[in-house]
């Protein structure tokens, strides 16, 4: 998986509060854009710019300088939308749709971006970065998440009304909720608030 240089994606949720989200992998964060049926009206890649500012916001390190085209922002829609059913099927412990599979092998297939080691040292990225290539660098991260150590740890926040996935990298391997800070915050709010009504 790419390596994390990122606390999170920045979040707002329905009361306007903002927290951050940490899935653990590039491939879930890509996630985070929108997704497939009713999931859809949280769509954010509607344009080159937007696929580009996703980018910024995720763990690649450094961000990518992309030259962006709507064919590839169109095939980032479909590749997370196989990402999110093929990593939420595996949190429920169902079998993947062979089509998911079949269109995140397709993007993995492509050249990635490449990374190299700038004059000064730092990280850089070699050639031109385009949307294909970011899609395949996400793509093999999915690849190695499904099939990797942490495959069994890919999991769904325990709260009834979040589909948030993320992978439990904990030592413990005991993380229920997407953010503490917000739907682990939440229900502690509600148990606290259930156990003052049974003792009142």
């Amino acid at each position: 998986m790419a390596p994390s240089a990122s606390p999170g994606i920045p979040m707002r949720a329905h009361s306007g509060a903002t927290y951050r989200f940490d899935p653990g992998a590039l491939c879930l964060e890509l996630l985070t854009t929108g997704g497939p049926g009713e999931f859809r009206r949280y769509e954010v890649l509607h344009a080159p710019g937007d696929l580009a500012a996703w980018a910024g916001r995720s763990r690649l390190t450094p961000t990518p300088d992309l030259e962006v085209s709507d064919a590839e922002v169109a095939d980032a829609r479909r590749l997370r939308d196989a990402l999110f059913r093929a990593t939420t099927a595996r949190a429920l412990d169902e079998t993947s749709d062979p089509a998911d599979l079949d269109a995140i092998n397709e993007a993995a297939a492509r050249p990635p971006l490449v990374p190299s080691v700038g004059p000064d040292g730092a990280r850089r990225w070699a050639g031109a970065a385009d949307g294909t290539g970011l899609l395949s660098t996400v793509a093999r991260d999915g690849v190695d998440l499904l099939t990797g150590p942490f495959a069994h740890r890919i999991r769904r926040c325990a709260s009834d009304d979040c589909y948030l996935i993320y992978v439990d990298t904990s030592r413990p391997g005991r993380r229920r909720w997407c953010s503490m800070e917000h739907c682990g915050n939440l229900h502690k709010v509600r148990t606290l608030r259930a156990r003052r009504a049974d003792e009142g």
